[in-house]
């Protein structure tokens, strides 16, 4: 869409006229409208809407956008093609995509990187790939993983991102409810999967491997080289004729959530909910242009999931940004070393990431000698205080203290550096809620984490936490272009958090009554948490509907924050879990933290050096998660019952303390089945695998413990 003139009607309004190239028509904004489909807030929570409007579940469906009356939400709507070709004509020299093979760095600038995918989307189409059939891709984060996304785009297809860690079962499932005509694997291990379900797989014409030589040639199984040539040569008579027939209300991209029940849903999102998402975001956090100053960005967190999507495909590439690619080992490691080189201007990552960052640190920093440890202890105490003040200022200047100068020099900017993030103005966290522990410490080092909130069905972010509005464990306030409602506020004004914005997802494939689940009548997003509003305006996240506890006595207790409270009173923790749903009185699950196997991601019996350093100081000689296992080790036993004491004297009724805990064997995880792919806890799966050491917390009848009534823990 062109911009072609601005004609003054009256009443003293500008009526825009956009020229739509490919069907040589003009239009005013609110012909462009209709065209589009587009539909604005309703002013009524009561007026209805009908279903076919707002969302869909077919594949090939069209839905109205949420468009606004003026401002960001006003802006018109974009296909990925065009956003795209608008940064290739803005940015076309400055480098897009770079990664390392062997020695060297290898990049792409946008002028290459737009040419390689209309190449591949050629391609795409010349193995058989039809309207709105999926292109499956199975690997780690690569330039060919991007290429692909886009190219599926392009070509009239949907980019599904698949998990890496998925059997091939759930591949299976993911291929089968997208009719995938083609899956673009890493290597021979993720090949191994689609090989074995195949048979399986009526519409899968030809599967592509993007790393490593293939070691067995098989029918329409192609390397990355073969496939790209495919192409090369082909007219793009047919691929223009698909790109100028793409609407920004259609489908585009498949994310399928990892659901902690039942089966993955399949989330459409159209090439508007992405173009325009990435645009808000981009002005939200203030990025600026390659023009100016090119944003740099490192890319390793799982793109079949949106957040990674939209920071490291859309958001950099609608400010001209460059993403580097992170080795496939960076979690097992190897991240710090590509921080070090890269040198992020930004950076993305999940709670996990965060916390195994500042348990390397502690252990580094037990290690050291006692003065480096005393000014460490001193500089942390400085940044904490100035950057609380900072905080609490809500932006405005405040005057640095020379301690905090001092204390900079000595360790801030050193321990920057030594995380590659000494560039870095935009540390963001999300995906999975993080300890006020955590937060903490970052913010002692100088180095703030702002929280970030959304969901697949949002395109990703709703709210942003911003260097000068945001608080601790607050989510931020929300993008521009959206709102947010708080659904049946009780007396505290804790509610269900719903959505609203050009963000908010087009519906299920294929699940009309899921869909409708999610969206209210009016076109509002249920996100299903639960969440308030402080004064100011910052978004607070209380728990999840789902996830809330209802006592035999019939309270509701939201288990996060007593989960998260217990983990900060015990920093041996790793995972809590508050049982309690239809029961007399609550309980918990508690895992130590542990050594992970690099290879696996399993945990081991091991205990971090963090963990066996806390047991010293506790008088535990401990080593192993199974010296300290259901109760075995009398001083952790002794030392966790007083943190979950202290815990329960800031209970809020007696209903909410917890009565009973238990040490489990191992560490919950991705690979024990226990997380999901983001880290988040699957609580139905945690409440099978563990039903015999529930059981036993309520085998005996007997009354809740009170402060008069102690009730020794099992």
């Amino acid at each position: 869409l062109h911009k072609t003139t601005d004609e003054e009607v009256p009443g003293n309004k500008w009526l825009m006229r956009y020229e739509t190239r490919s069907l040589g028509t003009s239009l005013s904004l609110e012909g462009l409208s209709s065209f589009l489909g587009v539909a604005h807030r309703p002013d009524s929570l009561s007026l209805a809407v009908a279903e076919s409007d707002l969302w869909t579940s077919r594949g090939d469906g069209e839905v109205k956008l949420r468009m606004g009356d003026s401002g960001i939400a006003a802006e018109p709507p974009l296909t990925v093609d065009q956003m795209f070709k608008s940064a290739v004509e803005r940015f076309g020299r400055y480098t897009a995509l770079g990664w390392r093979e062997g020695e060297q760095t290898k990049t792409l600038s946008y002028k290459e990187y737009y040419q390689a995918c209309r190449t591949a989307a050629k391609s795409f189409l010349k193995l058989g790939l039809e309207r709105y059939h999926g292109v499956g891709i199975l690997g780690f984060n690569s330039a060919e993983w991007f290429i692909s996304d886009i190219a599926a785009i392009l070509a009239g297809g949907f980019a599904v991102g698949i998990y890496t860690t998925n059997s091939p079962e759930a591949c299976q499932y993911v291929a089968e409810n997208c009719k995938a005509n083609i899956i673009v694997v890493e290597n021979q291990k993720q090949l191994q999967k689609i090989l074995q379900i195949q048979d399986k797989l009526p519409h899968l014409k030809a599967i592509i491997q993007y790393k490593d030589a293939l070691k067995e040639k098989r029918p329409n199984l192609y390397t990355w080289a073969d496939f790209m040539e495919l192409g090369r040569d082909e007219s793009d008579t047919q691929l223009d004729g698909i790109i100028a027939t793409q609407k920004p209300n259609q489908c585009c991209t498949l994310i399928y959530t990892s659901g902690t029940t039942g089966q993955p849903k399949g989330v459409m999102l159209s090439h508007d909910n992405l173009t325009w998402t990435a645009l808000s975001v981009g002005c939200h956090v203030r990025l600026t242009e390659a023009t100016k100053s090119q944003e740099i960005v490192v890319s390793y967190l799982p793109l079949s999931h949106i957040a990674a999507q939209m920071v490291d495909i859309w958001v950099t590439m609608k400010v001209g940004g460059a993403t580097y690619f992170a080795q496939p080992d960076a979690l097992k490691g190897t991240l710090v070393n590509t921080m070090r080189e890269v040198r992020p201007t930004a950076f993305m990552g999940v709670p996990r990431v965060w916390e195994k960052m500042q348990e390397k640190m502690k252990s580094t920093g037990a290690k050291s000698s006692t003065v480096r440890r005393k000014v460490a202890v001193w500089a942390k105490g400085v940044g904490l205080q100035t950057n609380l003040r900072k905080m609490n200022q809500n932006g405005a200047v405040v005057r640095t203290p020379v301690n905090y100068r001092l204390a900079k020099k000595l360790v801030f900017t050193k321990v920057r550096k030594a995380l590659g993030l000494d560039r870095c103005t935009k540390c963001y966290t999300g995906a999975a809620p993080i300890t006020k522990d955590t937060l903490e410490f970052f913010l002692s080092l100088d180095i703030p984490l702002y929280e970030l909130y959304g969901m697949s069905e949002s395109t990703g972010p709703h709210t942003i936490s911003q260097s000068e509005a945001f608080r601790l464990t607050s989510c931020g306030k929300v993008i521009p272009g959206c709102e947010t409602k708080i659904h049946s506020p009780d007396e505290e004004g804790n509610g269900e958090i719903c959505f609203w914005g050009r963000h908010v997802f087009m519906g299920y494939l294929n699940m009309a009554d899921k869909t409708k689940d999610a969206l209210d009548d009016e076109g509002w997003l249920h996100s299903g948490d639960l969440g308030k509003h402080d004064e100011n305006g910052f978004l607070f996240i209380t728990g999840r509907i789902k996830e809330l506890i209802i006592t035999a006595g019939g309270e509701n207790i939201p288990p996060v924050p007593i989960e998260d409270a217990v983990k900060e009173a015990l920093p041996l923790v790793s995972n809590a879990m508050l049982i309690g749903d239809k029961r007399k009185f609550l309980a918990m699950l508690l895992t130590i933290k542990c050594q992970v196997n690099g290879d696996t991601g399993a945990p081991e019996d091991e205990l971090t050096p963090e963990a066996i350093e806390l047991c010293r100081k506790l008088g535990s000689s401990a080593t192993r998660v199974s010296e300290i296992a259901g109760g075995r080790d009398r001083v952790i036993h002794a030392a966790i019952q007083d943190g979950i004491n202290r815990v329960n004297e800031n209970a809020t009724s007696n209903a909410q303390r917890i009565q009973k805990w238990t040490i489990l064997g191992q560490d919950f995880s991705i690979f024990g089945g226990e997380l999901g792919p983001t880290m988040k806890l699957k609580r139905p799966v945690v409440m099978k695998m563990y039903k015999e050491q529930i059981e036993h917390f309520y085998k005996e009848v007997v009354t809740p413990s009170t402060p008069d009534n102690p009730m020794p823990s099992k």
